[in-house]
């Protein structure tokens, strides 16, 4: 197999989870070049994933973040085209469904060059959904469909994507996973409990950040007035935009309570070990979702829909709305009974992607 140029485009902080397996394969027999488009700007949404996954310094930042969708995509593309003009790269990488995914694969496909997406095949079927929306669209516009389950090959297959001729998706299994069990141990060893003086199962890890509840007062506010009644304490990681959200509706009060824990976005291992010592996790996160199912930790979803419904297998994800008493109900609701199915068994997808990769371009 030649030596290829491969240019990775990441953006936010579950594309950085994603990459680090990836990179490293890839860099065993190929050459990576790494694009940060700068979606997530701050230093514990980016840098210290990069230090700590062991992730190779991006060779561009473009430096792009803080603004509508439509805004974002269109100047990501603008700088994103020289770039690859430049690195004439033989295939561009994507990753999930953020702004930057559907940016990278447009401005691939628009000096044709090839395009693999990683995590493809993924539905809602909530077009409402901005990740919805990329997803769907990188997903036409990709040549190369690497898929994290059969559930999303079924999928597109139903809308005769990779189908005839050569073949152009694969099952390829899931990296969040592979990462999950690789560092399961590095969790172990994090201090965080200790740091922030919680006791296992003594805490519920809340992540809150789509539009769909950030950009809405009535959703913002149920969720948090649900967050303050909560039987257990609730400890929320924040995001940027659901504390500026916060302070602009004027909902601090619900922050000063003794029951709301808000602390700064975290590295990895200390994200992992607060998910895996979870009493429960709430979150409208599609990652998050996963990785709680993967740990036998009991999962509130506060939306409803799934791209990842292979969680939802005998109660071990609940969806629910943005509803004060549907979150409580869902939070006293007893543990799922049973032993909770396997839904997400490759351990080794970064090595099935780039063989897979390197299948397509025999």
């Amino acid at each position: 197999m030649l030596i290829m140029k491969i240019v990775s485009i990441v953006g936010a902080r579950p594309q950085f989870i994603k990459a680090s397996l990836l990179s490293a394969e890839l860099r065993k027999r190929h050459k990576e070049v790494i694009v940060h488009t700068g979606q997530h700007f701050d230093r514990n949404m980016s840098d210290v994933f990069f230090s700590q996954l062991r992730i190779p310094s991006p060779k561009y930042n473009l430096g792009i973040s803080s603004m509508p969708r439509k805004k974002m995509i269109a100047s990501m593309v603008k700088k994103l085209v020289p770039v690859l003009a430049r690195e004439k790269p033989a295939l561009v990488i994507v990753f999930g469904d953020t702004n930057s995914t559907l940016a990278g694969a447009i401005a691939a496909k628009k000096l044709q060059i090839p395009i693999a997406h990683a995590e493809a095949g993924l539905r809602s079927y909530d077009m409402k959904m901005p990740e919805e929306k990329n997803r769907r669209a990188t997903d036409k516009l990709s040549d190369i469909l690497l898929c994290p389950t059969h559930q999303a090959m079924h999928n597109l297959g139903k809308e005769g994507i990779g189908k005839g001729g050569k073949q152009r998706a694969f099952l390829s299994g899931d990296l969040m996973i592979e990462l999950l069990h690789k560092n399961i141990a590095n969790a172990g060893r994090s201090s965080i409990l200790a740091r922030l003086e919680l006791k296992p199962k003594g805490y519920i890890l809340a992540t809150i950040h789509r539009a769909s509840n950030t950009d809405s007062k009535k959703n913002l506010t149920q969720i948090l007035s649900a967050f303050a009644d909560s039987p257990i304490p609730v400890v929320i990681p924040i995001h940027p935009r659901t504390f500026k959200a916060i302070l602009k509706f004027g909902l601090n009060n619900y922050l000063e309570g003794k029951n709301i824990r808000i602390i700064r976005p975290l590295p990895y291992f200390d994200t992992l070990a607060l998910q895996k010592n979870a009493f429960k996790v709430i979150t409208d996160s599609g990652g998050i979702q996963k990785e709680a199912f993967e740990l036998g930790v009991p999962c509130i979803t506060i939306r409803m829909n799934t791209e990842w419904a292979e969680t939802l297998a005998k109660g071990w994800n609940r969806l629910v709305p943005s509803r004060k008493a549907a979150i409580l109900k869902a939070i006293n609701a007893s543990r799922p009974s049973g032993k909770k199915p396997r839904a997400y068994s490759s351990r080794k997808a970064s090595i099935a992607m780039v063989r897979q990769i390197e299948e397509y371009f025999k």
